[in-house]
């Protein structure tokens, strides 16, 4: 029999009342609010960054892909943005997008849904539904959550409703926009499931139920543990056949003439972005409670940390190859954030390899049209602002040194007026006429 709560959960649901939160409005929940308003629901967005809700509610956006335009459509469709955590009580649903980083032991540190959690919890009203997005370990929602919810009187699956969804952002990809990619959602009970899928049916174009939160958390570890592998797996293949005398490149193209088993991965400078450089650790501190070390992930974790290492030494070594000393060369590195179009330098391995290039004495500076001054992150502070790319500047540095390959960069300028590029994207293999020196790395 169903509840009073679930009947007025169901009955919003139906008639377009039900008013959608989102807890953080950062590169996943903002676009989540953006698509709950594109669905017809009133939503809300919380935060504790005031600059943030602030230029929301202006209709001004602060992450580089997502237009002005789309922020006032939302805005004129009923969002609204605030810091004040007591109007929790006026969401009908609560998804969670906070951040689930690492500690310094490279252990989960889930401070900022445990926090979330309590604040809920304060303002927890019979009839709503929480759903954790965050990425985490499986148990997360029913060992951290849920007592935290259930603190306060009420009863999952009965009073309130509970859910575990993993996120599937991609940043700035056009091919695969949040409505269009698949949800998987795990409920806490019957219930929970039957309400998460009646809401996120109604907002995404395909549902993926399955049988609990656990299984939905272990589904978003294991898809990004399989990227950070086979990332791992290409990158110990470049140093290897670059030793070898042979274009990595070249033969990730010709692999991938292979009709079926066989999916092309790409090296780089190391891994960057909230999910692939972190996720993979939350699976090996959990399987360590059960007695078992997993091996691939941490072997995985190893190579691809390693990356900034070795782009260091190709360019001590292409730099030696001028007989130029790494001590007062100038570098000018391109693009310091994790991906390519975006404006995002969460866990870049931009940031250590500049900081390794300054240790050997270099004189570092960067160019980055979605960066225009490094913002201060978890692991530290750069204090560098974004050059121009003129011919001027290309010719005054000794080196310049491709970390991210925005699209919008102009390498033909580069090849014409660099003297000598270490280039980790393969970007410069697109240019037909090529005068500086280019080293794979």
């Amino acid at each position: 029999m169903a509840s009073n709560a679930k009947k007025e959960f169901l009955q919003k649901l139906e008639d377009r009342t039900l008013v959608a939160g989102v807890v953080g409005l950062g590169y996943v929940g903002l676009p989540l609010a953006m698509l709950f308003t594109e669905s017809g629901f009133r939503s809300m967005g919380y935060d504790l960054d005031s600059n943030k809700t602030t230029k929301l509610n202006k209709g001004q956006s602060y992450i580089n892909y997502i237009p002005n335009q789309s922020v006032k459509k939302m805005v004129k469709g009923g969002f609204e943005a605030t810091t004040e955590f007591k109007r929790l009580a006026e969401a009908d649903t609560i998804s969670i997008c906070v951040p689930t980083p690492l500690n310094e032991n490279r252990e989960p540190d889930l401070q900022y849904v445990e926090q979330t959690a309590i604040v809920i919890a304060e303002y927890l009203r019979p009839g709503q539904l929480i759903i954790l997005e965050s990425t985490t370990y499986p148990g997360t929602t029913e060992e951290l959550v849920l007592p935290i919810l259930e603190r306060t009187g009420l009863k999952v699956g009965q009073d309130f409703f509970l859910a575990y969804s993993p996120e599937r952002e991609d940043p700035n990809n056009p091919d695969f926009t949040a409505k269009k990619i698949p949800k998987v959602i795990g409920g806490q009970t019957k219930h929970c499931l039957q309400l998460a899928k009646g809401f996120y049916g109604r907002v995404f174009d395909e549902i993926v139920p399955v049988s609990s939160p656990g299984v939905a958390e272990m589904s978003k570890l294991l898809e990004n543990i399989y990227r950070s592998v086979n990332i791992a797996l290409v990158n110990e293949l470049k140093v290897v056949t670059d030793a070898m005398g042979i274009n990595i490149w070249e033969v990730i193209k010709a692999a991938s003439t292979k009709p079926f088993g066989f999916k092309p991965f790409f090296p780089g400078p190391g891994l960057g972005g909230h999910c692939i450089p972190i996720d993979p650790f939350y699976l090996t501190w959990k399987a360590r409670q059960y007695g078992y070390n997993t091996r691939f992930i941490e072997l995985a974790g190893e190579v691809n940390t390693s990356m900034p290492d070795y782009v260091v030494h190709k360019t001590v070594s292409a730099l030696n190859r001028q007989k130029k000393a790494m001590a007062g060369a100038k570098i000018l590195v391109l693009g310091v954030a994790y991906k390519k179009n975006v404006d995002d330098v969460r866990e870049s391995p931009a940031l250590e390899i500049i900081w390794e290039l300054q240790e050997w004495g270099a004189k570092v500076s960067y160019h980055d049209p979605y960066v225009k001054k490094y913002p201060d992150v978890r692991k530290g502070k750069l204090g560098l602002s974004s050059k121009p790319l003129t011919p001027q500047i290309l010719k005054s540095n000794d080196l310049v040194l491709i970390l991210t390959d925005h699209d919008c960069v102009d390498y033909d300028l580069v090849a014409k007026h660099a003297k000598l590029v270490v280039d980790t994207r393969n970007s410069m293999a697109k240019i037909k006429t090529v005068k500086a020196e280019v080293v794979l790395a």
